[in-house]
């Protein structure tokens, strides 16, 4: 097939064909007129791809995973060097999820402080001659 065709059938462009191609992880064959030549196995390498950076791996970690495919295995995750990006990606993964509970930690008690500050204020209005609260997006709330 060619390559309009090959972009079209990996819901990709032409544009990210040849980049990918510029990168090492597209064969560059060409037919006898010319014109760059793909078939089945380029669509299914390029399917791993776009499954691998929809996982949020970056372009050259989907490496491993094409040489994989490349050396003939029938998935591009069955060689040492695809489990090893697996395992470091998971790693950063883990890590990432760290952090996120810990800033989800940190808004939460935002939170709740700002919840009893806000009930002080209700409740010390409520008491005769105390302050009136005040909102700061719409003015006064009594």
């Amino acid at each position: 097939m060619r390559i309009g065709e090959l972009a079209e059938r990996a819901g990709t462009t032409t544009r990210t064909l040849r980049y990918y191609e510029s990168r090492g992880l597209l064969p560059a064959r060409r037919g006898s007129n010319g014109y760059r030549a793909y078939d089945e196995g380029d669509l299914k390498l390029l399917r791993q791809i776009r499954t691998l950076q929809d996982f949020g791996f970056d372009l050259e970690e989907t490496r491993p995973f094409v040489e994989c495919l490349r050396a003939g295995h029938p998935e591009g995750d069955a060689c040492p060097a695809s489990l090893a990006v697996y395992r470091r990606k998971l790693g950063e993964l883990d890590e990432l999820i760290g952090e996120l509970r810990s800033v989800r930690d940190q808004v939460g008690g935002q939170l709740a402080r700002a919840e009893r500050a806000m009930d002080e204020l209700a409740s010390e209005a409520a008491v005769p001659g105390g302050p009136e609260p005040v909102c700061e997006l719409g003015g006064r709330t009594g």
